[in-house]
């Protein structure tokens, strides 16, 4: 089936990029703010240092998905006006 510009993944881009992102904000601001905070060698508690490893992993990774998702978007929205 060939791909066409309404199924051609920018939309699960924006959506997967977004919840992954969402997704490490809040669990860097669950750490600044109700698990205990974070010093100079790491989170304070075992449950802030959960949230540490998800913010740390989920913020670069869905970055990368968001920005690809709004590159594909962006190309999309050019490409239709031509």
């Amino acid at each position: 089936m060939p791909q066409t510009r309404s199924n051609d993944g920018t939309l699960q881009l924006l959506q997967w990029g977004g919840s992954i992102f969402g997704a490490g904000l809040l669990g860097a601001v669950l750490l600044v703010t109700v698990l205990g905070g974070f010093s100079p060698t790491g989170a304070k508690t075992n449950t802030g240092w959960f949230a540490l490893i998800i913010a740390a992993s989920c913020i670069p990774f869905g970055g990368l998905l968001l920005g690809l998702g709004v590159a594909k978007w962006l190309r999309n929205r050019s490409a239709s006006r031509d």
